[in-house]
């Protein structure tokens, strides 16, 4: 049979807490979920994005990073700005945008003033023009690159 240790217990500073049984109604309220607020948010990790549904003609620009997910024919203006093609977007738009990041297929031509990567899944089918490109393997390109910017030029100087 076990005996309980009647050994005595060094006493706490400590006062003993009160222990309750229920919370009380007032402690266990908390407020409704209401709708998130973008604009709480710091602007550098507010991101739109597109979705599969959904297909655009024509212009579009923001001040904002920007993921493409459906279908796009047009013209996309993203000045100091990320653009980001999903897997299995399907555009068909001339591109200017500070970093160009293709997993889909493109058509047309893109300028960046930044970079612009082809990831494995990617595909771009028109003329590139940008300081930096980055393919991936298994990344496709058919067109023409121009490299710009200072490390460019000096290339040119010396070859």
């Amino acid at each position: 049979m076990w005996k309980r240790d009647t050994a005595p217990q060094p006493a706490i500073d400590t006062p003993p807490q009160p222990v309750v049984d229920k919370p009380s109604p007032a402690l266990a309220r908390t407020p409704p979920p209401g709708p998130t607020r973008i604009e709480n948010r710091p602007a550098e990790s507010v991101v739109m994005n597109l979705g599969k549904s959904v297909a655009i003609k024509g212009e579009l620009s923001a001040s904002e990073d920007l993921t493409l997910y459906g279908q796009m024919e047009g013209r996309v203006t993203l000045l100091d700005h990320t653009l980001t093609i999903g897997p299995q977007a399907d555009i068909r738009a001339e591109i200017k945008a500070s970093t160009v990041v293709i997993m889909g297929a493109l058509s047309g031509n893109v300028t960046a003033s930044k970079k612009v990567e082809i990831r494995a899944t990617g595909s771009v089918t028109g003329d590139i023009i940008a300081p930096c490109l980055v393919i991936a393997d298994g990344g496709q390109l058919l067109g023409k690159v121009q490299m710009t910017g200072e490390k460019a030029q000096g290339a040119r100087r010396t070859a």
